[in-house]
């Protein structure tokens, strides 16, 4: 990047948060590991999770901020990797425990969210960060574009954290590193 704005530090640290922690981590996690429920059943599972998040940029970024057609609704519809459509209303937990995830499906349209978000944050400049959206409708309230961006990349780094714990649990390496 040659001109250090702010739209492109979330670039970089979104390119950070999904290519140097999520998807390392990630890496190697089987379909048992996958759909494995940690005792007592209040975490989600690790396919759930690495799910949850990409279709938060798809769904609540790409589509509801930027108001452009979601990935898993068009390119990727029925085959974004996933047993039954996420719930755009209500607790997601409930989803997560019945969800059947296939990794190599997941990780693919993962991968073209990353790209097409990439290329939503190309095409804004930082007065736009400071537009106002309405958040209302998913528990949110009022925010800008830059405030739920940072949003999105807390998240990012939550589920990843989550993915590492549910990971350790198994007696597996959590992080890559």
């Amino acid at each position: 990047m040659s001109q250090q704005t702010a739209v492109n530090l979330y670039r970089s640290q979104f390119l950070a948060v999904h290519n140097g922690w999520l998807e390392p981590t990630m890496q190697g996690v089987t379909v048992a590991q996958a759909h494995w429920q940690a005792p007592g059943g209040r975490a989600a599972p690790i396919g759930a999770q690495y799910a949850h998040h990409i279709i938060a940029l798809d769904f609540l970024f790409i589509g509801f901020v930027r108001k452009g057609a979601p990935l898993a609704a068009t390119s990727f519809a029925g085959k974004a990797g996933f047993s039954e459509p996420y719930p755009m209303e209500g607790d997601w937990n409930e989803w997560a425990r019945r969800v059947r995830v296939d990794l190599d499906a997941v990780h693919q349209y993962a991968q073209a969210v990353y790209a097409a978000f990439d290329a939503q944050l190309a095409g804004i400049n930082d007065d736009d960060l400071a537009t106002p959206i309405d958040m209302t409708p998913i528990g949110l309230g009022q925010q800008t574009i830059g405030s739920f961006l940072t949003i999105l990349l807390i998240h990012g780094g939550v589920h990843t954290g989550e993915i590492s714990v549910t990971k350790g649990l198994q007696g597996l390496k959590g992080y890559p590193f």
